[in-house]
């Protein structure tokens, strides 16, 4: 088991702090992040909270996952590694052969 968890659902008010202060119940919090659109910085409703240890991982799942914060009810699991997209071609719909 890795020590990177994922926290899904999360109300959009939520901070990285709030993120630290709940999982310091479990255990020692490495790093807490919200992920946040680029263009609007409003929160995505997500994010990462990292444990010192694999064992205080998985008792931040039992502890946490389902739980309600703010009214919603969080989803707390490992972590996976983020898979590769394709890029996006912002140029009109890809090289037609011309010149730019």
């Amino acid at each position: 088991m890795a020590n990177k968890l994922y926290v899904g659902n999360l109300p959009y008010s939520t901070t990285e702090d709030i993120l630290k202060e709940m999982f310091a119940a479990a255990g020692t919090v490495s790093s807490a992040t919200v992920i946040s659109d680029r263009m609007s910085g409003r929160s995505k409703g997500f994010g990462f909270v990292e444990m010192s240890t694999d064992e205080e991982a998985q008792k931040a799942i039992e502890s946490f996952n389902g739980k309600d914060l703010d009214g919603r009810q969080i989803v707390v699991n490992e972590a996976r590694p983020m898979e590769e997209r394709p890029r996006r071609d912002f140029n009109g719909g890809g090289n037609r052969g011309g010149s730019y």
